[in-house]
């Protein structure tokens, strides 16, 4: 097939994944270890799956390995907010995924060595940012989307601000089930919006309706957001999700996309879906700044 996209993902082996505790409404580790073998299994033929689908729509992946103990860590969209060559690292809310920051640190310092980014930044102390999970990049509008409360604190959207110099909405999160803005919001190539209404406040949901045309906005209902149907990766005119209704699935397809359902139903129990399993390295702020890294040679991150 044809490279449709020139994207650059980091991905991790979930070879250590499981829900061993519970930091959101999806996880419920008493479920898990009652058939834990079997979901071990599923999540490492899914993330495989997943990863064939990512190759088959033009990205080439960076690849590293998961950690005994952290179960989370294969959720490598929480590593980091990178954009034009510079990664600004994760800072992590509950004491579970804290001992994730020095490993995707590590990852992060491998990849600047082969000049895959440029520069690996640390957020004040004090302050938590969840990364790309709650700082999603909208190409359209040149901004990011950024989600608080849950894990986020909003006073990390000046931080933010000031690392890239790219304007930052904070939008609170109202509903536990979508922690993360990756959950609940996810800008598609066309300018179109997916987003999940209930899971913002009033004020949150006023911001979105004024920035995004009414022509653009795809609001989804319970049903698809039960299914993270948010939680998508658009690649070009391609969408990689886990699943999805048939109606959202034929909206998305009479606005020309290409919908790719490979079922994540593993991660799922997490909360975390396709977007959550990637993170993209070679986002460029404008055209004009965009550079030869992404072209370097893939890196073993082990």
């Amino acid at each position: 097939m044809a490279r449709r996209d020139n994207a650059r993902i980091l991905i991790c082996r979930p070879d250590h994944f499981s829900v061993a505790y519970s930091i959101n409404p999806w996880m419920e580790p008493a479920r898990w270890a009652s058939e834990a073998q079997a979901l071990e299994a599923r999540a490492k033929s899914e993330w495989r799956a997943l990863h064939r689908v990512l190759k088959s729509v033009g990205a080439q992946t960076e690849v590293m390995d998961g950690v005994p103990g952290l179960p989370d860590l294969v959720f490598t969209a929480n590593a980091a907010v990178v954009m034009d060559g510079i990664a600004l690292m994760a800072r992590f809310r509950h004491p579970e995924r804290q001992g994730e920051e020095p490993h995707y640190e590590a990852a992060f310092r491998r990849l600047a060595e082969a000049r895959i980014i440029d520069d690996v930044r640390s957020i004040p102390p004090g302050l938590r940012l969840e990364g790309a999970g709650d700082c999603v990049w909208d190409k359209t509008r040149r901004l990011f989307w950024m989600g608080f409360g849950p894990r986020s604190d909003q006073a990390a959207r000046e931080v933010v601000e000031d690392c890239f110099g790219i304007d930052t909405v904070a939008l609170e999160l109202a509903d536990p089930r979508f922690y993360h803005m990756d959950t609940a919001l996810c800008p598609l190539s066309g300018g179109e919006v997916l987003y999940v209404p209930f899971a913002f406040t009033a004020g949150g949901l006023g911001e979105i309706h004024a920035r995004i045309p009414a022509e653009q906005r795809i609001a989804i209902g319970s049903e698809d957001a039960a299914l993270l149907a948010a939680n998508a990766v658009c690649l070009g005119r391609d969408i990689v999700l886990s699943n999805c209704t048939g109606a959202l699935r034929a909206r998305l397809e009479e606005r020309g996309y290409r919908v790719h359902r490979t079922p994540l139903g593993a991660f799922n129990r997490s909360g975390g879906s396709a977007f959550c399993l990637t993170l993209r390295l070679d986002h460029r702020s404008s055209v004009a700044r965009d550079t030869t890294a992404q072209a370097a040679p893939a890196l073993a991150l082990t």
